[in-house]
Formats: structure tokens, sequence, C-alpha cells
């Protein structure tokens, strides 16, 4: 490449990258909250103009995203964020309104309506403390071990360079059903008619959720804590839902079909015989591991994508096999994955048999887009920032990260399909395709566009003797709560 390409290629509009659009970004904001607008309020009064404050504070600011800061970050520094907190922890807007919407548009997009694919999965965050609602010592995946911590369930949906959340629930351990747990469910605003449901159980509902409400997809995605559930493959197959569902290295199955059925009343049982069906023929099981050594178990290195590591084109093997499904004979796909010649990863799926091996391949590996939206919903959005106690809290900020993450998608989507890239541009930089632009890339042009206000150095001052007396009285009310409860010396 010659000093003329070099210069070349960092040209923006051949990367699609066009000034009018750039300078337009914090108009495209603005909006984007005001088709949202009738969903902060309520019969009482208009919460929007709160709910811009807290929008431009999850995408403009990159960490201490509190109620606090974000206030006085964009509204300036007299702010003290009570509006703010108000708006987000006892404001009685509904947060399944700003959601629907965001489905809606998802619907309304011509390119999204076919190829869509759910991505189900949970995410915890680490908590100091038991009084934040839903909190409680359980496994948190992103410190590996079990900690306090506050779990969420996620749907995300994803197609092309489109990934965003759609929608979420609070995962409430059994411990907060207890009846010595009533004072503390009343204290967070957990709904009185909120009962305890499993992880599962909760993945199930918003599937059933985001179809009644039209989402367009076409598959279902999960990971071996979803897909380990026969029950939960069972339900999705009943309502023709195509899943991959990712299964462990144990999950039993059949590689012939196995005569299913009720077992036979035991000789001699007295009393009306218990309905059991099991396996009735000779036929064992083996592990999905197992399969994977078999000498008959073929793989083939299959194509996926390509990605800025390099081309995906692991070996995959697809078997069909026969497993007990919620005390149900399916027949369903195995995919086996060798990851990068080191290890294995397996799959269920209840694809048509006639489905390509592109085709299952691709949908074994599109839970990489799960895992992204994720991180980005925390790194990018602020989603593990989140500082309040009360389940109304969590439904709020839940609504408007999906919203954040929205707006991102949908000025990728968009800037894509208007502002196209120079096609030379990869064969230039010898690559089969360009990266996409991230989240975090929308975000730097934001901030740009549209900065937030910088403190001079006499209001920075005042904030800080504003704090420091501020922690002086809160010092204060504890010594004398202290004194008090002591008594007379």
């Amino acid at each position: 490449m010659d000093a003329r390409e070099a210069t070349d290629i960092y040209e923006a509009s051949r990367w699609g990258l066009s000034q009018e659009a750039i300078v337009d970004l914090g108009d495209r904001l603005r909006r984007t909250w005001s088709r949202f607008r009738a969903c902060f309020k309520t019969k009482t009064r208009d919460a929007s103009e709160h709910a811009w404050t807290y929008l431009r504070g999850l995408v403009g600011m990159d960490t201490k995203r509190n109620y606090a800061n974000i206030a006085r970050r964009v509204n300036g520094h007299q702010d003290d964020g009570q509006n703010v907190q108000q708006f987000m922890s006892d404001s009685p807007w509904s947060a399944q309104a700003v959601i629907r919407q965001v489905q809606e548009e998802i619907k309304a997009t011509p390119e999204l309506r076919r190829g869509g694919v759910l991505l189900l999965d949970e995410s915890a965050d680490e908590k100091a403390g038991p009084d934040s609602a839903g909190a409680g010592r359980q496994h948190n995946g992103r410190l590996g071990k079990v900690e306090m911590s506050q779990v969420g369930v996620f749907l995300a949906f994803y197609k092309d360079v489109v990934w965003t959340w759609v929608d979420g629930e609070l995962f409430l351990p059994q411990h907060w059903f207890a009846a010595d747990m009533a004072k503390a469910r009343r204290r967070a605003g957990v709904p009185q008619e909120r009962q305890f449901a499993t992880k599962i159980e909760l993945g199930w509902c918003m599937i059933q959720r985001v179809k009644a409400n039209g989402l367009p997809f076409e598959a279902v995605a999960c990971d071996d804590l979803y897909g380990r559930s026969g029950w939960l493959r069972r339900e999705m197959d009943g309502d023709q839902i195509v899943y991959m569902a990712e299964v462990p290295e144990s999950t039993l199955v059949y590689l012939t079909k196995p005569e299913f059925g009720i077992a036979p009343a035991q000789p001699g049982h007295r009393g009306r015989p218990a309905i059991r069906l099991k396996v009735l023929s000779a036929d064992k099981p083996v592990t999905v591991r197992q399969v994977a050594g078999q000498a008959d178990t073929l793989f083939q290195r299959v194509r996926v994508r390509s990605t800025e590591r390099g081309e995906m084109d692991d070996p995959f093997a697809m078997r069909r096999v026969w497993t007990i499904r919620d005390d149900e004979l399916a027949e369903e796909w195995l995919v086996i994955r060798h990851e990068y010649g080191q290890r294995y990863s397996y799959a269920l799926s209840n694809a048509p048999a006639a489905t390509s091996r592109e085709r299952l391949a691709w949908l074994k590996c599109v839970r990489h887009f799960v895992e992204r939206a994720n991180q980005e919903a925390k790194s990018e959005t602020g989603w593990d920032e989140l500082q309040a106690q009360k389940y109304r809290a969590w439904e709020h900020h839940l609504a408007m990260t999906i919203l954040a993450t929205w707006f991102i998608a949908q000025t990728k989507h968009e800037w894509a399909l208007t502002y196209r890239r120079d096609p030379e541009l990869a064969q230039q930089l010898e690559l089969d395709a360009l990266p996409a632009l991230s989240v975090n890339n929308v975000r730097e042009l934001l901030r740009a566009t549209m900065p937030l206000p910088q403190l001079s150095p006499e209001q920075a001052t005042q904030l800080v003797v504003k704090h420091l007396v501020n922690r002086s009285r809160s010092t204060q009310s504890r010594l004398r709560a202290q004194r008090k409860a002591r008594g007379p010396t």
C-alpha cells in the first residue's frame, strides 16, 4: 500500500461516516426521546424531562452514572439529583410501555422483519449488601463464584449490525418469598402479586411476551442453564419456536430411536397403578461427550462468518438424536462445535431435519452476540452502575437501558443503509468484511456533537464543599443516633 492509499483509507466518507449525520446525532437522540415521551407521563404529571436527563447521562457519561452524578453532569452542578431519583425509584410510569414501544419500532423496521434471533441469558451484578431487591448469595457468572449479587434474566434481539436488549426480568431467589422477608419485600417495593419463578420460567415468560407483542424472530438461542431444561425445550417446540440450546457434556441422548411408553404395572402391585413413562427397549443412552468421540461422528469445517479476529470456521458435527424431553421422547439435532481445536461445546435444536449444516452452525455460534449485548449494556450504557434498592428502580433502569441500546442499534442500522461504505475499502485492506461501528464509536461521536456541560473551577470547588458538608451532616446524624441508643451516660 503506497502513501496515497494509506492516507485514503482514513477518509471518513469511505467508511460511511457522513458529517451531516454525525452533526445531527444529538438531534437524533432528542427525536428518539420525543417518540417515547408519552411513556413517561402519569395521571398527575409529565416526567419526560427527567427521562431526557437520565437518557443523556447513560449514553453520554463513562462512569459513576448514579442519580446525583447524572443530574449534575447533564443539568448543572446545582442539581442534587432528587428529581431524577424520584423519577426512577418512585414515579409510577410504566417500564413495560417503554419496552413495548422499542419492540414496536423493531417490528416497523422492514429489514428486521425476517432473520432476527432472540438470545436468552442472565447477567449478575455484585451488591454490597442484601437490601437491594432480589439480592442474595447466588452464582455470579461474571465473578465465577457465589457472591452477594442481583441477577437479571434478559432477552436480546440480534440481526446483522443490530443487537439490543428487548426485555428483562429481575430474578428473586426463593428466600425472598419467606414469611420473615415480608418487611424486606415491602421496603424494596416488590409487587404483592409477584411469586417465585425460576430463571427458566422467567425466560419462557419473556419469550411468550415478546411473541404476543409480535416481535419478529426466527429462533431462540440460549446457554446450558436454559438448554438443559427439557421442560423449556418442550414448551418452545410446542409453540413452534425453533431453538438452539447449549447443553452440558453430560447430557444423555439416544443414537437410535428407542421404544418409549407407559411402563407396565409391577406384578403384585396393589391399588391404582401410577402412570410411568420410560424407555421400554434395550437401547442405552450415551453422553454427548461420548458422541463427539465416536468414529462415525464426522466433523467438517464450516465457515460461519468473518470476524475481526479472522475467519470463524471451526469443525462441526451434526447428528440426529433422540432425547427424553420432560417425559416426552423427542428427535432433535445434536450440534457439536470443536472450538479453536481445543474444546467441544454442544447444543440441541428442534430445527427441521432438512436444515442445512451452514444454518445449524450459524445458530450454534449466534450466542456470541448475547454476550456482546450484555457486556455493552454494562460497560457502555451503565447497566451495572445502578445503586438503587427498589424493585421499581430496577425495572425503570432496565427500560432506560433498553431505550439507550435501541437508540444506538437503530443509529448503526440506519447509517449502514443510508451511508454506504466504499466496496473497494475491504479489498484495499485485504479483508472479506469491514468491522461494524461499535457502541463505543457511536457514543464517542455523540459526546463530541452533544457534549455535557463542563464545570468551571469555581463550580467544581462549590461542589466539593457541598459534598464535604453533606458527609459531615451524615456523620453528625449517625453520632446523634448512637448517643440516643446508648442513653444517658
